[in-house]
C-alpha cells in the first residue's frame, strides 16, 4: 500500500525542515503523538536517528520504533519501521513552489510473509482512507503548529 499527501505552509522553508526534524518535539506538534522517546541519536547528521513513538491509531495506542534510513539536508528524509512481519517506510519532504513551502509525506508499507501479504491486500483498501485522513492530520497539525507561531 502507498499513501502520499501534501499540504502548504505559511512558512520559509528553512523552518518547516528545523520542525519536521526535531523529532523530539514532535509530540508537541502531532495531536496525534502521545510519547516520543529517541533511542540513538548519531553525532551528526540524521541518518540513524532512531525512536519509539507512542500514538493513537483507530481508537488504540500503538507504538513503533523508527529511524532514519536515508536524508538530504533540507529536502527529504526517509524513516523505516518493522513491527508484525510488515515494513513501513515513510518519506517527508520539504520542498518550494512559486514561493510556497510544500511539506509531504509519503507512506508504504510491505508485508514479508505470505499470509501476511494476503491479509495487506485484503485489508489494504479498508484501511487505506483511515491512513490518508491519518497523515493528512499528522501534516494539518504541523502546518498549524509552524503559522501559528
Amino acid at each position: 500500500m502507498e499513501i502520499s499527501v501534501t499540504t502548504e505552509i505559511k512558512c520559509p522553508k528553512a523552518l518547516v525542515w528545523q520542525a519536521i526534524t526535531d523529532i523530539a518535539n514532535c509530540k508537541n506538534m502531532i495531536s496525534a503523538i502521545i510519547d516520543l522517546t529517541v533511542i540513538e541519536k548519531p553525532e551528526t547528521g540524521l541518518v540513524g536517528l532512531k525512536w519509539r513513538e507512542t500514538r493513537e491509531m483507530f481508537g488504540k495506542e500503538a507504538s513503533e520504533t523508527m529511524w532514519i534510513t536515508e536524508a538530504v539536508e533540507g529536502q527529504y528524509y526517509c524513516t523505516r519501521a518493522e513491527n508484525c512481519g510488515a515494513v513501513y517506510l515513510t518519506k517527508m519532504a520539504v520542498t518550494e513552489d512559486n514561493g510556497k513551502t510544500i511539506l509531504s509525506m509519503s507512506f508504504s508499507s510491505e508485508s514479508m510473509s505470505f499470509i501476511g501479504k494476503v491479509f495487506s491486500a485484503l485489508m489494504g483498501l479498508l484501511m487505506k482512507k483511515s491512513l490518508v485522513k491519518m497523515l493528512e492530520k499528522d501534516l494539518q497539525d504541523i502546518k498549524q503548529y509552524l503559522e501559528n507561531k
